[in-house]
């Protein structure tokens, strides 16, 4: 019997009115996946290679369709068949057939494919900046909207509140159910660990080991809920940036117990025969700097590139041409979905150089006011600056990674030691902070740097290790963040003095359930705080919200001082508006003689420090208590 009326009844989907908020469900039959599944017209990346996977499905080679059929292609498993179709028409669904042997007589499988019409201005849509703070989440810790999906049959870990890395629950509506405190709070976009399906048995709950690019783990939501997450952020002029990693993958992704080709991962022999989860792992050793080495060995340059980053997440093989067009075109096929405005991409610099290069500038290519933000955790200026857009120190070497904005990491190395630095020596206190921004010189664009205290992998700002819960020094910290150059971000619940330790009690403490997110919560931050955390929460929502509307913050030129006293002086400044910081780092106050600041006031006579709205008559000193920052508004009361 043909096979043809069965197949027409399992393999048809996603009606065209519908493909745009559909969840994407599981196939029945031969196929059990279609990636992508639809495209946009009027895309610059137009030819399209659609990865058909099923048992044995190489045999249904012979292609027809109302699309152009540009290429067919086998791979080395039978299971797969890349067909590159010419998607460069109108939208509308189209017919695919795919046939083992004459389509007229043999067997084939039907399939209706949508090329959807893409939102206006799609392709000129305008990325995060330095005008935006952004806000990062990690959603399983964040708030509980959808207690229903906490466990989810077909996943492996389900909900245990109980264990610190096990999954709590958090997920997209409780993102979505708080976007208004975000909103209030004074951040201008959302910066969500990932949330694509991640089904290792322990741990998942961090979802940077990927179990399938095409779908949201179900215990977070559906892509409809990542979609609507999108749409509501906009309806508050708020962006959404993904994070997306290019550099590997989960063992548990469906592709990894059956290649495409060997040449997807990276494969080595050190463990051969030893009981992994995918066979060819070896470790990385971590050396990023081998990147840039000029001296390096080949062993060394090897290991550090392709290495995995751990046992459990093999190291994807960006060389591999179609493996680098997969993550190109997921990536775009996200970027149109969701309506991003932004990607973090996780451990940038352990990717294959050349080859992220190519992923990096064909996204830029695709949208070309876009922003991507690469993780490049380093602590030197000139290695984190080799990998910026059209860096001199990395054009010695003739390369260019084509990355508009870079992580600064040596930033955060002076936050986290600098406040706990009373006494001003030579190399200690603000002036840690201060030469980190002598050595901008070596950036191309000092503005598009990512700037914060802290992230989900460092240890918390307001923890034991570092500022323990002491709200001035968080506030010289924060005061540093929301008004020096760069994109600000904060980590969530840091705003109310969240604390957490990971150097003695791991990754789990660093990353706590916020109070308020669950409802047997016994606190809840969010609508009703302690006094301890509504006085970080008051802080960071009255410089944040200053922040949002201050242009001369955003782009303003920065011009510092060298500190004396343990004192850090700077100003932000364009020629109309200007803003002075004074951080005093010093446990005693410091009288300031604004003699030798003449050039920052640039003869204005009066000014308002807008944390505690305290008038200032620039003609004299100012007096300046010990652990206090002044934010002071030099045009809020004219000359």
């Amino acid at each position: 019997m043909n096979k043809l009326v069965f197949l027409l009844s399992v393999v048809f989907y996603f009606a065209f009115a519908k493909a745009v908020t559909a969840q994407i469900t599981e196939l029945e039959g031969p196929l059990e996946h279609i990636e992508p599944r639809f495209w946009w017209s009027g895309m610059q990346h137009n030819e399209v290679e659609v990865l058909f996977y099923g048992e044995n499905i190489s045999k249904y080679d012979q292609v027809r369709s109302d699309l152009s059929v540009l290429h067919v292609r086998k791979t080395e498993s039978p299971n797969y068949l890349l067909v590159t179709f010419d998607m460069d028409l109108e939208p509308n669904t189209y017919q695919i057939e795919l046939c083992n042997g004459d389509c007229e007589e043999g067997d084939v499988i039907p399939i209706s494919y949508d090329i959807l019409k893409r939102e206006p201005e799609s392709s000129s849509r305008k990325g995060f900046d330095s005008s935006d703070a952004i806000y990062l989440i990690m959603p399983d810790r964040f708030a509980n909207g959808d207690p229903s999906n906490d466990s989810v049959d077909q996943m492996s870990e389900k909900a245990n509140r109980d264990l610190k890395g096990g999954r709590h629950g958090g997920d997209i509506q409780g993102m979505i159910d708080h976007l208004d405190y975000i909103d209030d709070l004074g951040a201008t976009a959302i910066w969500s660990t990932p949330l694509l399906e991640d089904n290792d048995e322990r741990y998942s709950y961090h979802t940077y080991a990927q179990s399938d690019l095409y779908r949201i783990d179900p215990r977070y939501g559906t892509n409809a809920d990542y979609k609507q997450l999108g749409d509501e952020l906009h309806k508050r002029d708020m962006k959404l940036i993904m994070d997306y990693v290019t550099n590997h993958w989960g063992a548990t992704h469906w592709m990894m117990q059956d290649l495409p080709m060997p040449t997807w991962i990276h494969q080595f022999d050190d463990n051969k025969g030893k009981d992994f989860p995918v066979a060819g792992y070896a470790n990385s050793s971590y050396r990023q700097t081998t990147q840039m080495d000029p001296h390096v060995s080949k062993r060394d340059a090897i290991y550090a590139e392709k290495g995995w980053f751990v046992s459990s997440m093999p190291d994807i093989n960006q060389s591999d041409p179609t493996v680098l067009n997969y993550l190109i075109q997921n990536t775009i096929w996200w970027i149109e979905y969701a309506g991003l405005d932004g990607l973090r991409v996780d451990t940038y610099s352990y990717n294959e150089k050349e080859g992220i290069a190519k992923w990096t500038k064909a996204i830029m290519e695709e949208y070309p006011n876009f922003n991507i933000v690469g993780e490049t955790w380093l602590h030197d200026q000139a290695q984190i600056a080799y990998w910026q857009k059209d860096s001199k120190i990395a054009a010695i070497q003739e390369y260019n990674t084509h990355l508009p904005s870079v992580m600064d990491f040596t930033l955060h190395d002076a936050i986290t030691s600098a406040f706990n630095e009373n006494d001003q020596q030579w190399d200690k206190g603000m002036i840690k902070v201060y030469e980190n921004f002598v050595n901008d010189f070596l950036y191309p664009n000092s503005d598009n740097i990512l700037v914060f205290a802290g992230n989900h992998d460092t240890n918390r700002i307001n923890g034991s290790g570092l500022y323990q819960g002491d709200l001035a020094k968080y506030q010289l910290a924060m005061t540093l963040v929301l008004t020096t150059r760069g994109i600000p971000q904060l980590y969530y619940g840091d705003e109310i003095g969240m604390g957490g330790n990971r150097d003695t009690d791991g990754d789990g403490d660093i990353r706590r359930d916020f109070p308020g997110g669950w409802n047997d919560d016994e606190v809840d931050a969010f609508k009703n705080p302690t006094l301890e955390q509504k006085a970080f929460q008051e802080f960071t929502k009255k410089l944040l919200n200053y922040r949002k509307n201050k242009e001369v913050i955003h782009h303003g030129k920065l011009l510092q001082y060298v500190p004396e006293n343990n004192c850090y002086v700077y100003f932000r400044e364009n020629g109309v508006d200007s803003v002075m910081v004074i951080i005093n780092n010093n446990t005693e106050e410091v009288t300031l003689d604004l003699k030798r600041f003449e050039e920052g006031l640039a003869g204005r006579k009066k000014g308002q420090d807008i944390l505690t709205n305290e008038l200032f008559d620039l003609n004299k000193n100012i007096k300046v208590q010990g652990k206090t920052s002044l934010v002071i508004d030099l045009d809020k009361l004219g000359s």
